[in-house]
C-alpha cells in the first residue's frame, strides 16, 4: 500500500506539472483564462491526492484528468497558413530529375545586421553525380552544452547545400527553449547558401562556428539527402511541429539517419548537443587524426568567415587548413 501511495503521488505530480506547464504555455484565452485551467489542474491532481486517502480513487480522478489533458492536446495542430517571420517566410521543396536535384526557395539573404537583410529565395540546381563530401557545423552560443547543428552537402562544381533544421515562428515571436517542448514552433528544414547561413551566425550573431568534415561515404551522403529531401517535401505538405526534446535540430538528423539506413547509437550527447562533435569524433565520423581538444581547435572558423564575409568564395576559403 505504501507503494502504492508514493506511485499516485508521483503521478499527481507528473500530471500536474506537464498540465500546467501545457496550459499555461499553449492554453487557450488570455492569461486569467489559462490561469484558472492550471488551477483546475493542479485541483484534479495534487489536490485530490492530499485529499483523498484511498489512492486508488486518487489515482483514478488523476488518470480522468490526464484523459482529458490529453484530448486538449490532440486538438493542438500546425499549419503552415500563418504571418511567418521574414527568415522563415517561404518553404522550400524539391524535385529530382535523375541526377539532377532542383531546389526551390533555396535562401541566400544579403545581411546588413542579424535583423535587417534583403530577402532572397533562389531556385538552384545540382548535379548529385558531383557529390564529393558530407559536413557537419557546429555552432555555440552560450552555454558549451549546447549548439546548433548545421548539415552540408559538399560538390565538386558548386557551392555546398546547406540544410538547418529550425523553428518556423510567425512575425514577432521569440524563441523560449520551455516553450519549445509545447507545440509553440512549426518545423523547418531551412535549404540555404552557407554564407546566408553560416555567415549570419559567424559575422552577426558572432556565434563560435566549428566546421567538421565528415567520414560518411559520397554513397551514403547522397542517401542522406535524400531522405532530407522527402522530408523537406512532406512538411511542405503537412506542417509539423516543432519539439526541442524528439524534433530539434540535432535528433532529427539522428531520425533522417537511421531512416536513411544508418545507424546512430543513442547517447546523452545527442541531447547536450554541445557535445554532439566529441560524440562523432569518439565514433570515428570525423576526418582527422588529431586528439579531439586540437581538431575543435583547428575547426572554429569564425574569424575565417568574418574576413572572407561576401566574397563568393566563401564555402571554399571558411574550408581552407582545416583537419583531415
Amino acid at each position: 500500500m505504501r507503494i502504492l501511495r508514493v506511485l499516485t503521488w508521483l503521478l499527481a505530480l507528473a500530471v500536474a506539472a506537464w498540465g500546467g506547464l501545457a496550459l499555461w504555455i499553449a492554453g487557450p484565452g488570455p492569461p486569467r483564462v489559462r490561469a484558472a485551467l492550471v488551477v483546475l489542474v493542479l485541483s484534479g491532481t495534487v489536490v485530490v491526492r492530499a485529499v483523498l486517502r484511498s489512492p486508488l480513487r486518487s489515482a483514478a480522478v488523476i488518470l480522468v484528468t490526464l484523459i482529458a489533458l490529453l484530448a486538449w492536446w490532440g486538438t493542438l495542430t500546425p499549419s503552415s497558413d500563418r504571418d511567418w517571420a521574414p527568415d522563415v517566410a517561404r518553404m522550400p521543396t524539391a524535385e529530382i530529375r535523375g541526377d539532377e536535384l532542383v531546389i526551390h526557395n533555396l535562401r541566400n539573404f544579403d545581411y546588413r545586421s542579424e535583423t535587417d537583410f534583403d530577402p532572397r529565395y533562389e531556385d538552384r540546381t545540382y548535379d548529385l553525380s558531383k557529390l564529393v563530401g558530407l559536413d557537419l557545423f557546429v555552432s555555440h552560443w552560450g552555454s558549451p552544452a549546447i549548439a546548433h547543428t548545421i548539415m552540408s552537402w559538399e560538390f565538386s562544381d558548386g557551392p555546398p547545400l546547406a540544410i538547418s533544421i529550425e523553428t518556423r515562428k510567425t512575425r514577432g515571436q521569440e524563441y523560449s527553449a520551455i516553450d519549445g517542448f509545447f507545440r509553440q514552433y512549426a518545423l523547418i528544414y531551412i535549404v540555404a547558401d552557407e554564407r546566408d547561413l553560416i555567415r549570419l551566425r559567424t559575422n552577426y550573431r558572432h556565434e563560435d562556428v566549428y566546421l567538421y568534415r565528415l567520414t560518411a561515404p559520397v554513397a551514403n551522403a547522397r542517401i542522406l539527402l535524400m531522405e532530407y529531401i522527402q522530408q523537406i517535401n512532406s512538411l511542405a505538405k503537412e506542417p509539423e511541429f516543432y519539439n526541442a526534446l524528439t524534433e530539434n535540430c540535432t535528433t532529427a538528423i539522428r531520425t533522417n539517419v537511421e531512416n536513411a539506413g544508418g545507424r546512430v547509437p543513442w547517447s546523452w550527447k545527442l541531447l547536450l548537443t554541445g557535445y554532439v562533435d566529441e560524440m562523432l569524433y569518439e565514433r570515428r565520423r570525423v576526418r582527422g587524426s588529431l586528439p579531439f581538444a586540437r581538431l575543435k581547435e583547428a575547426s572554429q572558423i569564425d574569424e575565417r568567415a568574418k574576413a572572407v564575409d561576401q566574397d563568393p568564395e566563401f564555402s571554399r576559403r571558411i574550408r581552407e587548413g582545416l583537419p583531415e
